[in-house]
């Protein structure tokens, strides 16, 4: 089992915990400033102690993620992360330009000599107002978008593009990547139209703060329909994204976790998981269920061993964490775990990331 560090570069400030846009009022450049710097040297310490991936995602107008193009952050990280892959999980292409998409991939391939994964995302319903692009043709675009760019990886010779949505001339990227025939792709598994897509055209998936039963059973429903396909996934085309927060012992963690959120809001406690879930539904639903239904189910409350149960956070000394990750992956067999840190306290934070590499990544590595 592989692991990835997340992050979606936080606004380490006081901030308005509710609405979307969030309004620039309580902003502070410094404090932007060092919550990337932050972001940056956990992602160093990441590839240092030995994290497999370092992970980005792309989101707009609000404070949970100071990162509205994870392809800037991206280059910045290849000066960074020498070792580790480095994986955009990722830019919303249904809102964007898939050509400048692919052609940033591939410039991001050719820094890192081959260490970038793709991941391909919708985006949350809201943002797709970001660039004015109507959320009824959201799916349309986006896989419309993944074969162009997947035809601007692979195809030396110019050709042209004729779609619903997007029309090109001529097209012939350089920077070419450097993977073969591309980097890997993934994309949201969520919902069964995501799945079926996925397995149709061999790509990843990935899930981000659902739940175990959930996830289970939409990573069942991808590999039958690859099996229909005439292919089998490798774990690893399963990714599963968790809340963590690892130290020396039970206890410490707790009291970490109780600390990062007195009253539930401290800006980079536990809360900022609440709000990342928000950020998370890329789907419009879990298998007929309706988005609000699912944003509430998914948001983390209720009693903490009820969220540890159903998979929504790991936390202890690293031989607890390494049990329930353990139980988790005999249940859903992801191939990657995508960690993303519950709390932010400085020190202690940066212990966390060494304690995930040192302790409970070793422990890992054979399931």
């Amino acid at each position: 089992m592989k692991a990835a560090l997340f992050s979606t570069c936080r606004y380490m400030g006081p901030v308005p915990q509710d609405g979307w846009p969030v309004a620039g009022d309580s902003y502070s450049p410094e404090v932007a400033q060092n919550s990337m710097d932050v972001t940056l040297e956990q992602f160093r310490l990441a590839d240092d102690v030995g994290f497999d991936w370092v992970t980005l995602a792309e989101h707009h107008f609000a404070p949970m993620s100071l990162n509205p193009n994870p392809m800037v952050m991206a280059g910045a990280l290849t000066q960074v992360v020498k070792k580790a892959k480095i994986a955009l999980l990722g830019p919303d292409i249904p809102i964007l330009n898939p050509l400048r998409v692919a052609e940033e991939f591939a410039m991001l391939d050719t820094m890192t000599g081959g260490r970038v994964v793709a991941g391909m995302m919708r985006g949350t319903p809201n943002e797709y107002v970001t660039y004015n692009i109507n959320p009824s043709e959201s799916r349309a675009r986006f896989e419309e978008a993944l074969q162009l760019i997947r035809m601007a990886w692979t195809q030396r010779q110019p050709f042209g593009w004729q779609g619903r949505y997007y029309q090109y001339r001529t097209v012939c990227i350089w920077p070419r990547p450097v993977q073969a025939p591309h980097p890997p792709i993934y994309m949201s598994g969520s919902s069964p139209e995501s799945g079926e897509f996925a397995a149709r055209n061999r790509v990843g998936i990935g899930f981000a703060f659902t739940n175990l039963q959930n996830a289970k059973m939409a990573a069942e429903f991808y590999r039958q329909k690859a099996a229909e396909f005439g292919w089998t996934p490798d774990p690893d085309d399963v990714i599963y994204r968790i809340v963590v927060h690892v130290a020396e012992t039970d206890e410490e963690a707790l009291a970490d976790l109780k600390q990062a959120m007195p009253g539930g809001r401290r800006p980079g406690g536990i809360s900022m998981a609440n709000r990342a879930v928000e950020g998370a539904v890329h789907d419009a639903g879990y298998y007929g269920k309706d988005v609000e239904t699912q944003r509430g189910r998914l948001i983390v409350t209720g009693a903490l061993q009820d969220r540890i149960d159903t998979g929504q956070i790991l936390i202890g000394s690293p031989d607890t964490v390494v049990q329930q990750i353990r139980n988790l992956h005999e249940e859903l067999g992801a191939g990657v775990l995508d960690l993303t840190l519950a709390v932010q306290l400085g020190d202690r934070t940066l212990k966390c990331i060494e304690l995930l590499g040192e302790r409970v990544l070793p422990a890992i590595r054979g399931l």
